[in-house]
């Protein structure tokens, strides 16, 4: 008798907040073609997990510890070819999504989805790996040439974050000091990314530098980061 198992769709999580990875896998569990099979809190471990476990579909945040999305995406593919790679994530920047399906994502998509909407682009994925799904606004699409410092304004509490991470301060130090989550700092972060065209943290303050939104870094070894 087969093993009704063997005819679902097996996935594989790979996303650093598990409350966010295990309330995922259950929703995407209660389509019942689909089945979680491993689950990987940074870059490093799904890398290691897709190999052994095979599954049809890898879902993946932008950032999480490890080798960078760029990098574990195209990994995937090289190591587990058969395998449709999804990048489910908070940032909406452009230049990210190209770049990110240039390495062979099949799917980017916000976390803003609704439920239905996600399990609808598994299936799409699936049974079409060849064909690409966005899930990003029009606004997302239409500012990839941004030029720095062009964009929307940023808000107080998007300028105080920014500050905090030219001055080195890590996500969860950022989150501390300003009494909020550090998935609200993600959030910021991708938002900030957004509005100056940036791709990375690094790239971010060096654009607001060249817009003249904060101050050159002359020595972060005094620039108030508490020690680690």
């Amino acid at each position: 008798m087969t093993d009704p198992d063997e005819r679902r769709i097996r996935v594989v999580l790979a996303d650093d907040h598990t409350l966010f990875r295990d309330g995922l896998a259950e929703l995407i569990q209660t389509d019942p073609a689909f089945q979680v099979v491993g689950q990987a809190a940074d870059g490093d471990r799904v890398l290691a997990l897709v190999p052994v476990l095979r599954p049809d579909i890898v879902i993946v945040d932008v950032e999480m510890p490890g080798p960078g999305a760029r990098a574990v995406v195209s990994r995937l593919r090289q190591v587990c070819p058969e395998a449709t790679v999804i990048v489910l994530t908070m940032h909406q920047n452009s230049r990210i999504v190209q770049e990110l399906l240039d390495c062979g994502a099949a799917a980017y998509l916000v976390k803003n989805i609704a439920r239905d909407q996600l399990i609808a682009a598994l299936h799409a994925v699936h049974q079409s790996p060849r064909n690409v799904l966005l899930s990003v606004s029009r606004e997302t699409l239409g500012h990839g040439e941004q030029t720095e410092g062009g964009g929307r304004p940023l808000s107080a509490r998007e300028m105080e974050v920014l500050r905090l991470t030219a001055d080195a301060y890590s996500n969860s130090q950022i989150a501390t000091r300003l009494g909020i989550t550090e998935a609200t700092v993600k959030r910021h972060l991708s938002n900030i990314y957004a509005k100056l065209g940036a791709v990375s943290r690094v790239d971010s303050v060096r654009k607001a530098m060249a817009a003249r939104l904060i101050n050159p870094v002359i020595d972060s070894g005094r620039n108030g980061r508490p020690p680690e």
